[in-house]
């Protein structure tokens, strides 16, 4: 009988793992106390493969609790060591899908703020021009379709901040459906905001192919409507 957790498996190999992650949950474990995706996985790994002992399993990046989409897990140290190099030099693409009821200007286009993170509130600020104490963030976008009330975005990140996807897109205005932590008026039923790792592509670490891993929206009317729309 299938384990449940395998349709959750958008790509896996003996180096990598990558899940479909759900809106809600935490990478790694913190002081909510609550259980990490992290040790799910590693549940999973031991169970699938008969594993005794721990499980090694390899954190080589992270998406915001109530963002969904593709995450990416290291299965040996060896993979973990490359990853993580490969994304700090920005070798490992990631695409992200947004919903917004505002829309841009511009169709397509540059954004570049300046960024400062507040630990306290666990929130990033920005503004317009350079500031001491603030780095600088860059992504790149295009709004792909639109409905009668929403509009779908794609971004490419060139710099990787604290929430910049979300403080940007708020800061000219459009923050994501369901922010409340950015300026949206109202919540998304599930405590989810409309922000999504579309896609990851990258050079495998070990066999050195390219890969392209792309995560289904969650199952929701809305995203299910933009993932018709677009394909």
């Amino acid at each position: 009988m299938n384990n449940p957790f395998e349709d959750r498996i958008l790509f896996q190999d003996n180096h990598i793992i990558v899940i479909n992650k759900r809106a809600g949950e935490i990478i790694q474990g913190d002081k909510t106390g609550d259980k990490p995706l992290s040790e799910t996985v590693k549940e999973y790994l031991k169970y699938r493969f008969n594993k005794p002992g721990n499980v090694y399993l390899g954190i080589v990046h992270r998406i915001d609790r109530p963002t969904s989409g593709a995450i990416m897990f290291a299965k040996t140290s060896k993979a973990a060591s490359r990853l993580s190099k490969m994304f700090q030099s920005k070798e490992i693409e990631k695409t992200y899908w947004a919903i917004t009821a505002e829309k841009p200007k511009n169709k397509e286009g540059t954004l570049t703020h300046y960024l400062q993170k507040n630990n306290n509130k666990n929130k990033s600020f920005a503004v317009d021009n350079k500031r001491d104490g603030y780095k600088k963030a860059v992504l790149h976008y295009e709004v792909l379709a639109g409905s009668d009330r929403y509009h779908l975005w794609e971004v490419d990140l060139e710099t990787g901040r604290h929430h910049q996807i979300r403080v940007q897109l708020a800061q000219i205005g459009c923050p994501i459906k369901g922010d409340l932590k950015y300026g949206f008026a109202r919540s998304n039923k599930d405590a989810s905001i409309s922000l999504h790792a579309r896609s990851i592509e990258f050079t495998h670490p070990v066999q050195k192919e390219p890969v392209k891993i792309t995560a289904p929206v969650p199952k929701d009317k809305l995203w299910e409507f933009f993932e018709r729309n677009v394909s």
